[in-house]
């Protein structure tokens, strides 16, 4: 992720870039029926902090509108809240790992 402006020019999507998973010998076969389960305190973190995110963003876009800048300590704290997200639903949707996803922000 990054913060540069977007050209015009150039293609504009995000690409997410999951490793493949080796089913056979890196994936247990009935973990997935848990991992639901398992994701549960995750969640109820992840959703006291999309309520702080939502008031970051909302004081980052007055930042933005008087200073011109994104402050750097709130957009890497609503990068790591994206980040941790990305994990959980790869840990119990995407089923690409069976590695627990720690509770941080940072990678």
């Amino acid at each position: 992720m990054d913060d540069r402006y977007p050209s015009t020019d150039k293609q504009q999507s995000v690409h997410l870039d999951f490793r493949y998973p080796d089913a056979k010998q890196g994936l247990n076969r009935w973990l997935p029926l848990v991992k639901w389960f398992l994701t549960i305190p995750h969640y109820v973190v992840l959703f006291f902090l999309y309520i702080d995110v939502l008031f970051a963003v909302i004081g980052a876009w007055f930042a933005i509108l008087f200073t011109g800048r994104y402050l750097r300590g709130v957009f890497n704290y609503v990068e790591g809240v994206m980040r941790w997200h990305n994990r959980v639903v790869g840990y119990a949707y995407i089923l690409v790992t069976d590695q627990y996803p720690p509770f941080r922000l940072r990678p």
